[in-house]
């Protein structure tokens, strides 16, 4: 039996109880876990943060559905072109990309259409 003092992972007090316990509270527990998922929360906030912009600019810019604008336009409003949330090819290798059911196209030139997705019937 080894005598060995354990001690919370979270805090460092000594555990008394089961042999296998980690934390001394569920509170040392709690911040230990959120703590080690930090890093990987802020990256996803700052990612929906992008997308959620890129999808407000295209709804501004884009009222009725269907229009073109310039690429300059999207990039003073904030947009950014690294972040969509799927992209859409068609059968002549068109590639549209959207963030959700806001989308665009490049034109060439600059020239970018916006479009909306519609909602399928199924959904």
């Amino acid at each position: 039996m080894s005598t060995e003092t354990k001690v919370c992972t979270e805090c460092g007090r000594e555990l008394f109880g089961r042999s296998d316990k980690k934390f001394c509270s569920d509170a040392c527990r709690s911040a230990f876990n959120n703590k080690a998922l930090a890093g990987g929360d802020k990256y996803m906030r700052t990612v929906n943060r992008r997308l959620k912009k890129n999808h407000s600019i295209l709804v501004q810019l884009n009222p009725d559905g269907k229009t073109t604008t310039h690429r300059e336009k999207l990039l003073k409003a904030g947009f950014d072109f690294d972040y969509c949330t799927n992209t859409y090819t068609t059968k002549d290798q068109k590639e549209y990309r959207f963030c959700y059911d806001q989308g665009y196209l490049h034109l060439g030139n600059d020239f970018i259409l916006l479009v909306k997705r519609e909602p399928s019937p199924a959904g």
